[in-house]
């Protein structure tokens, strides 16, 4: 049998404790779980959103090739985001790390208050966009039909990211 290998893109940011570690190892536990991490994204320092009284976090898109389903690849991040200290007190709080699914090979995936891909908002979010412009610029939307970096220089989002 051979195996279909998918493109997940996802966005890690971390803004609580030794974020660049939180990173890393979010990272390491991603390629035992899910699969190869084919691209990263430098580093970016950006404003909190939603919630702006915390720490800055710093993000990252990365490109990892699976053959697990996009549902299995969600229980895998949030399992990865437990064993990292992640805990859920507040929509939009600080977070040791947090592991979003962005893009889920060209799939348009709907499953009632567990995922949606693509993201719901990434279009809307400077800090989804910037990283992941590095890594994806001529990726297509599946759904706004337009690439990623058409969907950056369109963007009404004036939240500081910096490039580290």
């Amino acid at each position: 049998m051979v195996l279909e290998y998918k493109e997940v893109y996802m966005l890690l940011g971390s803004n609580l404790g030794d974020r660049e570690l939180m990173m890393r190892q979010a990272i390491e536990r991603i390629e035992a779980e899910i699969g190869d991490v084919c691209l990263r994204s430098s580093l970016y320092e950006t404003a909190p959103w939603g919630n702006t009284a915390q720490p800055a976090f710093l993000n990252m898109a990365i490109m990892v090739q699976t053959t697990l389903s996009a549902l299995e690849v969600l229980e895998k991040a949030l399992n990865i985001e437990k064993q990292l200290g992640r805990q859920r007190t507040e929509r939009w709080g600080s977070r040791t790390i947090d592991i979003d699914l962005i893009f889920y090979a060209s799939a348009i995936v709907s499953v009632e208050g567990k995922l949606t891909i693509p993201h719901p908002e990434m279009q809307n979010r400077r800090f989804v966009l910037e990283p992941l412009a590095e890594i994806a610029a001529t990726y297509i939307h599946p759904v706004l039909n337009s690439k990623v970096e058409d969907l950056l220089q369109s963007l009404h989002d004036d939240t500081a990211v910096k490039k580290i």
